[in-house]
């Protein structure tokens, strides 16, 4: 949504019909929900017609209610608080099944994201891994689980390997401290964005090491600090941030960098095997299972 809308709302009321009125008004006092909320839902909700929803859209200048509706989502995904989020969702999956309903949605993500990221961003990510001097990997609050799983498998494959998870600002510089103009850090940024994380990216990229963001933006704050963007559409359920599309977008990385380090890799997995086998690290399948 324009950063001026509701300055165009109130600039335009007088000319609105009763119809409009009843649209902006709403808007205005709700517009946490209205975002979320499909044309004919919005439409019943004030009590006007669907196409009184389309109609209004256009007088404001968007192409059609898709395009407003994206708008006003992108504004206001980032300043929900935890309440307004469980009221979002509620009203979002209403008589649906709640496990057919999230199982769709994260399924819609994945196929967005296959979509939306560029290949040669992640080809030069990818490139910028494998001839880094060092590797850090950066995720705080909800997305501190991507940052560990990622980090897990890059220390199969790299030596120098750092997972920077702190909550807390001062902690995270502390770990970054060391970062240098070879290096390359892998950061992950999702609503509701972590301020930390982008003042991270920041501070990395005036050392001359290369940012590579996942993000779900270009604009958001972690894209606008970012050398290589992996873009990956996340979700608000309720309380909790869809990050199944940012974990699949990981697994590619990591194969992509697998088969670049090859043989190399083979031969840590053949000593980390045997090691394995000689501790118990695994359980032994049980003969017939």
């Amino acid at each position: 949504m324009r950063n001026d809308l509701f300055s165009v709302l109130q600039q335009k009321s007088a000319s609105f019909s009763k119809g409009q009125r009843l649209l902006a008004n709403f808007i205005t006092e709700s517009y946490d929900k209205a975002a979320f909320m499909t044309a004919s839902k919005l439409g019943k909700t004030v009590g006007v017609s669907e196409s009184t929803v389309v109609r209004f859209a256009v007088e404001l200048g968007y192409e059609g209610y898709p395009h407003m509706q994206k708008a006003m989502q992108d504004m206001v995904l980032n300043r929900l608080t935890s309440v307004q989020r469980m009221e979002v969702a509620n009203d979002r999956i209403g008589n649906q099944d709640v496990l057919t309903a999230v199982l769709q949605s994260d399924a819609d993500k994945l196929r967005q994201t296959a979509e939306l990221v560029d290949r040669e961003a992640f080809a030069c990510a990818v490139n910028a891994i494998l001839n880094a001097k060092h590797i850090f990997v950066l995720g705080c609050r909800s997305v501190a689980p991507l940052a560990s799983f990622l980090g897990y498998y890059l220390s199969f494959m790299f030596p120098n390997v750092h997972i920077v998870t702190a909550s807390g600002a001062s902690e995270m510089f502390e770990k970054l401290i060391d970062v240098q103009a070879e290096d390359v850090v892998l950061a992950f940024s999702f609503p509701r964005y972590s301020a930390a994380t982008a003042k991270g990216a920041q501070y990395c990229r005036t050392t001359g090491a290369t940012v590579i963001g996942f993000t779900d933006s270009q604009l958001s704050p972690l894209g606008q600090n970012s050398d290589y963007v992996l873009l990956a559409k996340s979700d608000m359920l309720s309380l909790v941030d869809s990050l199944v599309a940012p974990l699949s977008l990981i697994n590619a990385l990591i194969v992509a960098l697998a088969a670049g380090r090859g043989q190399v890799l083979a031969k840590s997995f053949e000593a980390l095997e045997r090691v394995w086998e000689e501790y118990n690290v695994y359980e032994k399948r049980v003969d017939g299972q």
